[in-house]
C-alpha cells in the first residue's frame, strides 16, 4: 500500500514538472494592428486597420427651441403657424443626433472618396382642429402615428439621409449638394431655413463631373434629380375654394419625370474669397387636363435658372469676417429661388381694420407653371437675392446680419387664369381689375453665437419675415371654413403679413 502511494505521488510530480517546463517554452504572440493616423487628407483621418483606406468619423448633437412658429427653423407663413391663433405653437422643440462617415483611398486615378451623413431627429408636433369651427378642446395631434416613425410623434424619431455619395476621377455619383448651389446655399450667415434668393441646401441625387483647371478654378456639369426640383404645376381649371384659401392657385398637376435637371457651374476659389456662376435647365412635364388621359395634356416646356454668388473673406473689419451674397433669376424653375425649405403656398393671417371683414389674410403661391384645360403652360418668373455679413468680436463670439428677398411674377395670361378663379370661387371684391397674384417674400435677421470651448456653440437668432402681396388695397375674399386651423367661413381682407421668430440652440460637434 505504501509502495502504491509512493508511485502515485511520483507520477503526479513528474506530470507537474513536465507541465511547468512546457509553460516556460516561448509562444509567438499574435500581431497587434494599431490604428495609425492618416495625414494625407487633413486632421481626424485614420487608416482602417489592414487597409490603405483612411476614415474620418464626425457629427453633432443639437438641441433647438424656436419661438413664434410651428417649424424648425421656418416662418409662420402657412398652416397652423400662419393661423396665428390658439392652435399655433408658442414654441417648437427639436433634438438631433447627426453622424457622418468620410472615407478616402489614394488610387492611380486620384482619390476615391465616399461620404455619408445621417441625422436622427425628434421634433415636437402641434395640434389641429377636429373638423368643426368650435374647437372646444377637441383636437388631434398633427404629428404622425405615435407608434410609427416620423417627426412629431411621442417616441421614436425620424431618420434623414442628408448625403450619400462617392467621388472618383472627377465624377460625383449619389446624393450630394447640387452643383448649382453656392457653398453656403441658403445660409449666407444664418441658420434660418426659409431664406429665399438661391437654391437651398437640400442634397439631390446626381451624376456630375468636375474639371479642375488649377489655381482654384473648377467647372462642374451634372444631371440632377428633377422630382424634388419642382414647386407646383397648377391646373387652374381644377382650382377649389379650399385650395385657393391656402394659396394654391390650382389643382396640382405634375406629371412623371422625363428628364433630369441639367446644371453647369464655374467656380473661382481663392484666398480672397469665391466667385461662382451657375445655370440650370428644368423640364416642366404636366399631367392631364382632366381625370383621365383622354382629356389631353399641355406640351412640355423647359424652364431655366441662373445664379451669381460672391464671397469675400477676411473683410478689414476683423479677422475671419466674411461677406456672402448671391442673386438668382428663374423662369419655369422656381425652386432655385424658393427652395424646398420654404412654403410653396402662403396663407398668413392677421388683424384688420376693414369693416365687415373677420380678419386679414395674405395669400400667395409659388409655381413653375400654370395652365387651364385646353391651353399650354405659362411659365412663372422669379428673382431674388440673399446676403450675410459675419463679424468675429473675438475667438469666442461672432454676430451675423442676414437678409434675403424672393419675388414671384406671373405673366398676363397666367394672371388671367388665376384671377378668373379667384373672382369666381372666392368672390374677390376688386374683381379682375384689382387682382394681382404677384408677391414678394423677404427675411431680415440677426444671429449671435458663443463658443466657450472648442466645438461647442450656443446661438440665438431672430428673423423677421414679410409677405408683400399685390392685390388692390382693401380687396376682400370670401373663404370657406378651414377646420384644420379653426378659421371660420367669412370675409377676409387681403393684406400684407409679417411674423417674428426666435431660435435658441446648443450644438456640440465631434
Amino acid at each position: 500500500m505504501k509502495l502504491m502511494k509512493a508511485l502515485a505521488l511520483g507520477s503526479a510530480a513528474t506530470f507537474v514538472g513536465a507541465g511547468a517546463h512546457a509553460a516556460d517554452l516561448p509562444v509567438r504572440a499574435k500581431a497587434v494592428e494599431y490604428v495609425k493616423i492618416c495625414s494625407l487628407y487633413g486632421a481626424g483621418f485614420y487608416y482602417i486597420p489592414g487597409s490603405d483606406t483612411c476614415i474620418k468619423l464626425g457629427g453633432y448633437v443639437r438641441g433647438t427651441t424656436v419661438l413664434g412658429t410651428n417649424g424648425i427653423w421656418a416662418a409662420a407663413a402657412s398652416g397652423l403657424g400662419g393661423a396665428h391663433n390658439r392652435l399655433s405653437n408658442y414654441y417648437t422643440a427639436q433634438s438631433r443626433f447627426d453622424y457622418n462617415v468620410d472615407t478616402r483611398t489614394a488610387t492611380e486615378y486620384g482619390v476615391l472618396r465616399t461620404y455619408a451623413e445621417l441625422a436622427f431627429t425628434w421634433t415636437a408636433g402641434g395640434y389641429s382642429g377636429a373638423g368643426t369651427s368650435a374647437i372646444n378642446g377637441a383636437t388631434v395631434y398633427s404629428g404622425t402615428n405615435p407608434a410609427g416613425s416620423g417627426s412629431g410623434q411621442i417616441s421614436g424619431g425620424q431618420l434623414s439621409i442628408y448625403y450619400a455619395f462617392m467621388q472618383f476621377a472627377g465624377f460625383t455619383l449619389g446624393r450630394a449638394q447640387s452643383q448649382f448651389s453656392s457653398p453656403w446655399t441658403n445660409y449666407p450667415g444664418n441658420a434660418f431655413d426659409a431664406m429665399p434668393g438661391g437654391a437651398g441646401w437640400e442634397a439631390v441625387n446626381q451624376f456630375a463631373y468636375t474639371a479642375d483647371f488649377g489655381q482654384g478654378i473648377t467647372a462642374s456639369f451634372s444631371a440632377e434629380d428633377q422630382v424634388i426640383r419642382t414647386t407646383n404645376i397648377w391646373n387652374v381649371s381644377g382650382a377649389t375654394a379650399a385650395a385657393l384659401a391656402t394659396g394654391a392657385y390650382g389643382a396640382g398637376d405634375i406629371g412623371g419625370s422625363r428628364s433630369p435637371d441639367l446644371v453647369a457651374m464655374l467656380r473661382v476659389d481663392q484666398a480672397w474669397g469665391l466667385f461662382q456662376a451657375s445655370v440650370a435647365a428644368h423640364a416642366n412635364h404636366a399631367g392631364y387636363y382632366g381625370a383621365d388621359e383622354t382629356t389631353g395634356h399641355p406640351n412640355d416646356k423647359w424652364g431655366w435658372a441662373g445664379q451669381l454668388a460672391l464671397s469675400i473673406k477676411n473683410v478689414p473689419t476683423g479677422a475671419g469676417d466674411t461677406i456672402n451674397v448671391q442673386g438668382v433669376y428663374t423662369n419655369g424653375a422656381s425652386v432655385y429661388n424658393f427652395h424646398q425649405y420654404m412654403p410653396f403656398a402662403f396663407a398668413a393671417y392677421g388683424s384688420t381694420g376693414l369693416t365687415g371683414a373677420y380678419q386679414s389674410v395674405g395669400l400667395a403661391g409659388v409655381s413653375d407653371s400654370v395652365f387651364v384645360a385646353g391651353a399650354g403652360q405659362q411659365l412663372t418668373t422669379t428673382y431674388g437675392f440673399n446676403a450675410g455679413y459675419t463679424h468675429n468680436w473675438n475667438p469666442y463670439w461672432n454676430t451675423a446680419i442676414f437678409g434675403g428677398i424672393g419675388a414671384v411674377r406671373y405673366n398676363s395670361t397666367a394672371k388671367g387664369y388665376i384671377c378668373g378663379a379667384l373672382v369666381a370661387t372666392l368672390a374677390l371684391s376688386s374683381g379682375a381689375a384689382g387682382c394681382n397674384p404677384d408677391f414678394n417674400y423677404s427675411v431680415v435677421g440677426l444671429a449671435t453665437r458663443w463658443n466657450p470651448v472648442k466645438n461647442l456653440t450656443f446661438s440665438s437668432e431672430i428673423a423677421y419675415t414679410m409677405l408683400d402681396q399685390k392685390y388692390a388695397g382693401g380687396s376682400t375674399v370670401s373663404l370657406p371654413l378651414q377646420s384644420g386651423i379653426a378659421k371660420p367661413a367669412g370675409v377676409y381682407e387681403l393684406k400684407d403679413q409679417t411674423s417674428l421668430q426666435l431660435l435658441l440652440r446648443a450644438q456640440r460637434n465631434f
